[in-house]
């Protein structure tokens, strides 16, 4: 099924195409809120309510158009909803989501996929410490003194670690240095989040 016959069947109330653009776009958005609010959990939550907003207004679509864009929309929008911030600050943060969300909508499926993959390798070929700090950090969430307690290591050896493996990130990506700025550290947690797994070592 493509895209089109989805969104017709959707029209029509057909939990198919729901399920289409729910497998195929679940994980990237989470992914995107997470590179936000560092929380899986409540990006998920935030993710679900898109969803169900999607599905209440499936004729609303346009069978000429893709959906991402108004998937991706009604997710920011809802995850802007779900924060508390004086005015200014929020002005100034909806800028830079709005900015983040355009060139999310306007990537090419296979230029995000190169980058996604560049990433895993990346990570795959740091050294087995390296790696498994960076993920505890980034993946799991972990601060660094719960990591260095966890490994029984000092917090300066954590740091040490995090500063090597974004050195090779930033080296893997420095002629895209545009996607690095935008999306930085957080499409560590995209790359992990689309990917069925990172390869073990």
């Amino acid at each position: 099924m493509n895209e089109l016959e989805a969104v017709l069947k959707l029209k029509k109330g057909e939990e198919e195409g729901f399920n289409f653009f729910f497998d195929k776009y679940y994980n990237r958005l989470v992914a995107y809120i997470v590179t936000f609010n560092n929380d899986k959990e409540k990006a998920e939550d935030i993710v679900q309510d898109a969803f169900i907003n999607f599905w209440k207004n499936r004729a609303k679509l346009d069978p000429n158009k893709s959906p991402k864009s108004y998937l991706y929309s009604i997710t920011l929008n809802r995850f802007i909803d779900t924060i508390n911030k004086n005015k200014k600050e929020q002005l100034y943060l909806s800028e830079i989501w709005k900015r983040s969300l355009e060139s999310v909508i306007e990537e090419d499926d296979f230029v995000l996929e190169k980058r996604l993959k560049k990433m895993n390798q990346i990570l795959v070929n740091l050294p087995p410490k390296c790696k498994k700090i960076i993920l505890l950090n980034k993946i799991e969430g972990l601060k660094y003194k719960d990591i260095a307690v966890s490994l029984g290591i000092s917090i300066k050896t954590v740091e040490s670690q995090m500063r090597i493996a974004f050195k090779k990130i930033r080296e893997g990506f420095e002629e895209d240095s545009y996607f690095f700025l935008l999306f930085g550290r957080g499409f560590i947690k995209q790359s992990y989040y689309f990917k069925d797994n990172l390869p073990s070592d």
